[in-house]
Parts: C-alpha cells; structure tokens; sequence
C-alpha cells in the first residue's frame, strides 16, 4: 500500500498552484470536516515548489500552542529575541527576520488549524499576508471562527475561503485503485464510500486496517473487499482503535510529538528508541520537517493529537509534560517560547514548580497580551511562593481584565509580607492603578504623594511621582502633572518605566495644547527607549497609544487611525483579551468612520466598543460620547441623548482630561433637537473653558462645530483692548499660528470663508476636506458653498451642486444642521 499516493482533488490542487504563483490573491484559506484532505491538499500544493524560487514556513496550530504565544510558529523563528522589544515591535522583528531568511525569495505560509492559533502568531500571519511577496495557505474546521485578525484578509478578499466537500464515487475509485496498485471492484467501491463518507482519511485508516488481515482478494473484477462492516464509521473511532494497537514505544513517541507540538528530531531520540521514531514515520503518524539546520518531527494530521492529548491517562500526560520540560531545560531552552513551554508543563505536570520560571513565562505572556495565559501563569507563580513580583504582575493584569477587586485581593495577600523599598514602591503604584483608574478613587493621587514622602531611594521615589503624574493630568491637574514630570525627567535615578510614564504625561498634555510636533517628537522618544521599559512596565505601550491617538485624532489624521487600527498592537489586545485597548481602539475606528461619513460603519463600531466599555471606568465615558456623536450626525436626537445619558452616568472626576470630548458630543446631541441656539450657547461657553484650561487642540474643534452652525462671524471670548471681541473666524486663525499641522489652517479657511460668505473660497476648501477624507466637513462646506453662489446667481452654482451630490453620495445617512438647510434652500 502507497499511503503517500495523492489523488483527487485535481481542481483544488491546480488553483491553489496558481495562488502561489501569483495568480488570484494572496492566498486561500480550506474549510472542510475532519479527515476531508485539507492538510494534506496544502502539503501538496507546496511540496514541488523550487526552493530557488520559494521558501516554505510551516505553522502548526492546535490545543497546547492555543495557550502559548508564537506556538505555531518555533520552528521558524530565530533562536535569538532581541530584547525589550514591544509586542508589535516583536511581530516587526519577526517579519523582518522572515524576509532575511528567505534571501528575496517569496514566502509561502502554511497554516494547518488556522481557528486554533495563539493571538500573536494569529496577528503575525495577519501581518505576513498583506505583504506583496507572501503567499497564505491554511486550513480551518467547519464550523470553526478564524481568529480575528485573519477575518480582515477574508472580508478584503486578499485571502479566499474554499469548502472542501467529501470524495464522490470516482474520487473514492480512484485513491482506492491508487493504494491498491489495480482496479478495485464496484460493490466494492461503493461499501468503502458508504463507509467512509468520502472522507479520504477515513479511506486511507479503513485500508491500513483491513490490508493486512486478508479481507482484500484480487478477483476478476479487481481488487473485492471482503470485510463485514455495514454501517458508516466515524474518523475518529477508526483512528482511535488504530491508535490503541500501537507499541507502547511508538506510542510514547506519538504522545511526545502531540504534547509539545512540534519537537526536535535530537530530542526526541534522547526520550526514546531510534527505531519506534522510525516505525512512527513509516505508519504515517508522524513526520520529519526539515528547515536549515532544524530538523523537527510533527503529526501528520492535527486529529491524531487531539485522540492523543485526549486518551491519554492524566498521571501519564503529568509524566510526559515533566519529560518534556525536563528535555528542552537540558538543552538550555535556547528556541524563542522554550521558557514559557517549560513554564506551562511543569504547571501542568505539577512538578517543580519554581516561582521565578512561572513569573517569567507570565512577562512573555504579558508582553504579547495573551491575558488568560498571563492570569494562570502569574497566578501559580504567587501560589507557589512568587510574592511580591508575582502579586504585582497579576493584579496589574486583573485591573486591564477590569476585575479590580480579584486584584486587590491578589496585593492584600503580600501587604504583610516582609518589603523593601522597591517593593513597597511598586505594590503602592499597582494598587494606586487599580484604585484609581478602576474604583475612580480621587484621593489614590494624594495617597501616592504622601507615600512617596519618606521614600530614601530617589529611583522609587520618581516612579511613585511618575504614577502620581499621571493621575493629576486625568484629574485635570495640568500644571500639577507638568511639574511632577519634570521631577522624574531631572531625577538621574529614575527608572526608565518612570522616565517612559512621564514622557506620556507630557505628550498627551502637548496634544491637547496643539503642540503636536512635540507630541511626536516625544512618543518617538520613549519608544527608542522601549528596551529599557519593556520588562519594567510592559502596559507603557497602552498608554504610548493614547498619547499617539490623542494627536491623532485631534489632528483629524484618518490615515494615522487606519495605521494604528491595522498595527501589529491593535491585533494583540483585540485578540489577546486585553477588552480595554480593543474597546479604546474601536472608539477611533467610530471616529476616523464618521468623519468619512460612514456612519452606517461608525454606529456599529460605537455599539461595539459601547458594549466592550459597558462597566469600563475608563473608557466607558468615551465610547457613549462617540454614539451620541454618531446619533447626532445621522439626524437621531433621542439615540443621540440616550446616549449622552449613558455617557454621563459612566463618567468619573477621575478623567476629567476627557470633558472635551464628552461635551463637543453633548454639543452635537443638542443641535441635533433643532434647539440650534442652545446648541451654541453650549459650544460658546465651551470655547471659553477650553480656551482657560490651556486646551487649544480641542479648543479649535469646538470652534468649528461654532463654523458648522453658521456662527463664524459670532464674537466670543474676552474684549481686546480696543473694546471689541475677536469672532470666531479670528479666533481659529489665531489658533493656526499658534498650533501644529494643517488642520488647523483649514479650519480657519473654512470659518472665513464662511464669514465672508466666498462661494470660491467655500469650494477650495470642500476639496481640501475631501482630499483629507473629512467627507462630511467637505459636504457642508459645498453645501454652504452652494447657497451662496446661488443666492449671488454665480454661474458656479450648477458646478457646486454637482460637487455637493458626488460628497453625499460617498456618505450613508447623514442630517447635520447644515445639510440640512441647504436641503430647505
């Protein structure tokens, strides 16, 4: 018998060629039962392709690396992780450490079990498949999600999905007359279709099972098959019987190879015979990957894993996971994971649990944002003597998980315990986070400074202040905030975390004031210093991104939301169950969409991230802001005060940073009644608190929504020394001089414009906002534009109406104030 023998498939097999080739997309992802031939299909698709031309990474998915980040992929990564790296600065460096491997040729991924990868190897691929010179092949069971990162490649039809059906009558002729080496009889044929349900593993095990036992008899007809099965067989009850006739040598063999995934072929002779690894491959159970100098053995088919991992006895698993752990520490655990597979089968086996290697697997977890395998990790690392540190790292992690009090349990367990300096300083921030941020405790900010009085060490006591720092900016205690940060910035102890939290502080409070070079310049900075804060503060990244989206959005930089939603970071915490960062990162995905006028995609990514925020002190507030803006801008009032209703219940003094937002939404929920003189009478008196704090960057959007309801002639703010007030035209062109960017300019020509009533001047700056895909600015601005010219009977007019329907007709539904007197016009 020719187990190796392929056949069928001829059609599948031609287009997935054809995708490797070049041609139709970047890839295919097979869905089909188990044992219908996906694996297999895409083994074969790859295994003549020149290696001048191609190079084949092979990711193996399946239980065990679910729960290890990058599972899939140890086989293919270099031995030596660069340091310190962030989690998206991790997936950079194993994109670029791919592509120099493969020395200019094209990458061809194989993913087998693609729904059963771990978050970062799911967001890698993710990465990996929009590159021009990458090719996806991957596999999926019916029934099964593919993890949210991949689902995009679908949605963007860069990467089509294909249902592989079971074999029909001639596909089943076929393989059978293959196998056997002739023709094969009818009735024959059509009892091993019945039994097998045309599924081509199911086919191959009824023949390995029934060749040797003298049930096939060569007749005039062909071969005839004499066995007394009559029903259907299930794959799995086949596969287990042939499983339970193993040798107990070649058993252990396939074991070894199913708990860990994927093992070196050297280490897998250690643990067991030469010749039961040999008879293993020959049975077809087993196989012998090569890549340079690696040679890896893995299963053939994910289905003889999950029998395996799942027939096996429990005190016979605990004693393989301690083999196995015991096999790659003798080596020296050099392989990127090896520490956090060691971690997680000696947890599982229960044997040796060493505190410092569990909290060490729990800071790569931490680090790649697989927040269920952090918890487990962290967890036994504090049952089993870890702590302080391991107190630490899993109530910082429950406060993410938005479980605060879990985590004030976790610290009231090591308040006791016997503390230096440093570690009082860090117990004290990480309760102070969850107080703070999750409990809305205003006085944690005092508590902190108090504390950090007596401190003697200035390295702990700058990261006290730094924390401190950032809770005064929260509270709105701007120049409380500045001044802090300046202490830890001068303080040469201070730690690079403390330096890192600081930096934030600063950078967020720059974009508010519209200093949004220097808001760059400094995120820059404190991601060139990455390699110092990594290990110490690994959450940093989170608040990197609120500085950066900060900018971002205030700034009206749709493409710079876009990249932050598509980057390597917003695929961890979406996937890795980190709710908050996903509930912060879909706020913006609303707000970039809304801008655009994409309402219809705006208020499903509000309702989602209002669902994610549902009990978030954090960001709750927020994400209820963006719905009512969205109601607003669509011409629904009551969802539009419905949701400010929520916003308000869920906002909390302790982010006072963000009223801006929350009451440029209430501005936009009132002007959507039709009450359009209480509308300004709220953006006016925001104007002036905004102007008062210092916060010129949302100041100059509160002005504009003033532009948007007609007011760009209204005076506002104080008299000047001639006695007047500056209008609200002059006041945006103030502000252009004094912030950063290009929006601020065409704010500014779009409120004088405005003023002076320029038909011209209104449409040069509906082009602009088109250009910077503010669709709906460009259509009011047109709108207005329109008015005008054909009031002064400009011969523009018919020219502008035509701009105006091409801006609406990229937009869903949208009724703003001013749309909506150009309609009345």
């Amino acid at each position: 018998m020719h187990r190796s023998s392929f056949v069928g498939r001829t059609g599948e097999l031609k287009h997935l060629r054809s995708v490797v080739a070049g041609v139709g997309g970047r890839g295919v992802i097979l869905s089909g039962g188990a044992g219908v031939g996906k694996s297999r299909l895409v083994r074969e698709a790859v295994a003549q392709l020149p290696a001048s031309r191609y190079v084949v990474w092979p990711i193996t998915a399946a239980h065990p690396s679910t729960a290890l980040p990058f599972g899939g992929l140890a086989q293919v990564l270099p031995v030596a992780q660069p340091a310190g790296l962030t989690p998206a600065g991790v997936l950079r460096w194993v994109v670029d450490s791919l592509h120099e491997q493969a020395m200019g040729r094209s990458i061809v991924l194989t993913v087998d079990d693609a729904h059963l990868l771990d978050p970062p190897s799911s967001a890698l691929v993710q990465v990996l498949a929009r590159q021009e010179d990458v090719v996806l092949l991957g596999t999926v069971h019916d029934g099964e999600q593919m993890p949210l990162p991949l689902r995009p490649l679908c949605v963007d039809e860069l990467v089509e999905r294909v249902e592989l059906t079971p074999f029909g009558r001639d596909e089943t002729a076929e393989l059978l007359t293959a196998v056997l080496g002739g023709p094969v009889e009818a009735r024959s044929i059509d009892r091993m279709l019945r039994l097998s349900a045309g599924n081509p593993l199911l086919l191959h095990e009824l023949l390995h099972g029934t060749m040797g036992s003298g049930e096939w008899a060569c007749c005039d007809d062909g071969w005839q098959w004499n066995g007394h099965s009559t029903r259907p067989l299930d794959v799995t009850d086949v596969i287990g019987t042939r499983i339970e006739h193993l040798t107990p040598g070649v058993r252990k063999v396939v074991e070894l190879v199913a708990l860990s995934e994927q093992l070196g072929l050297r280490l897998l002779t250690t643990a067991t015979d030469t010749a039961d690894v040999r008879q293993a491959e020959e049975n077809g159970l087993i196989a012998v990957v090569r890549h340079d100098r690696r040679v890896d053995v893995q299963l053939t088919h994910p289905l003889y894993g999950e029998l395996l991992r799942r027939r096996c006895p429990p005190a016979r698993t605990r004693q393989l996971q301690t083999e196995l752990a015991d096999l790659v520490q003798a080596t020296g655990a050099r392989r990127p994971g090896d520490l956090l597979r060691v971690a997680l089968w000696r947890l599982g086996a229960g044997s040796g649990q060493d505190p410092r290697l569990l909290l060490a697997g729990a800071m790569q977890a931490f680090a790649r944002y697989d927040v269920p395998l952090t918890v487990q990790l962290a967890r036994a690392a504090l049952d089993a003597g870890g702590g302080h540190d391991a107190a630490e790292l899993l109530a910082t992690i429950l406060m993410l998980c938005e479980r605060p009090h879990e985590a004030l349990q976790v610290l009231d367990q090591v308040r006791d315990e016997p503390a230096d300096e440093r570690r009082r300083s860090r117990w004290l921030t990480v309760r102070g986070m969850v107080t703070y941020w999750s409990l809305g405790d205003e006085s944690t900010a005092d508590t902190l400074a108090e504390a950090a009085v007596p401190m003697t060490d200035p390295g702990h006591q700058a990261r006290v202040w730094a924390f401190e720092a950032l809770m005064r900016m929260h509270r709105m205690e701007i120049a409380a905030a500045l001044r802090l940060s300046q202490a830890v910035l001068t303080q040469p102890a201070a730690g690079p975390g403390a330096r890192g939290l600081t930096r934030c502080v600063v950078a967020y409070v720059d974009a508010t004031r519209g200093l949004f070079r220097r808001n760059a310049d400094t995120i820059a900075q404190v991601e060139a210093e990455v390699a110092g804060w990594r290990g110490d503060v690994p959450y940093l990244q989170a608040m990197v991104e609120s500085a950066r989206a900060a900018r971002l959005a205030l700034t009206c930089d749709l493409a710079g939301i876009d990249a932050i939603a598509a980057d390597e970071f917003a695929d961890l915490v979406s996937s890795g169950g980190l709710r908050l960062g996903s509930g912060f990162l879909t706020v913006l995905q609303s707000y970039a969409a809304r801008l655009r006028g994409r309402t219809d995609q705006a208020i499903t990514f509000s309702d989602t991230a209002g669902a994610i925020l549902a009990t978030s002190r954090l960001y709750g507030s927020l994400a209820h802001g963006e719905r009512a803006q969205v109601a607003a801008w669509r011409g629904d009032p009551d969802a539009a005060l419905a949701a400010m209703a929520a916003a308000d219940a869920s906002y909390s003094p302790c982010l006072a940073v963000f009223y801006p937002w929350l009451e440029l939404a209430r501005g936009a929920a009132i002007a959507a009644t039709g009450d359009l003189s209480a509308a300004v009478g709220h953006l006016v008196a925001l104007t002036d608190r905004l102007r008062r704090d210092g916060l010129a960057g949302y100041e100059g959007l509160a002005l504009h929504d003033l532009v948007r309801l007609g007011q760009a002639a209204t005076p506002i703010g104080p008299t000047c020394a001639d006695g007047a007030q500056r209008s609200v035209a002059q006041r945006l062109s103030e502000l252009a001089e004094r912030t950063d960017g290009t929006l601020s300019p065409l704010l500014a020509r779009h409120a004088r414009a405005c003023a002076a009533e320029d038909g011209a001047g209104l449409l040069a700056v509906a082009d602009a906002f088109a250009a910077a895909q503010l669709t709906v600015w460009a259509a009011e601005a047109a709108a207005t534009a329109v008015r005008v010219l054909r009031r002064d009977g400009d011969p523009l007019a018919a020219d502008a109406r035509r701009r105006l329907g091409t801006l609406l007709a990229a937009c869903d539904r949208i009724r703003t104030p001013t749309l909506d007197a150009s309609r009345d016009s």
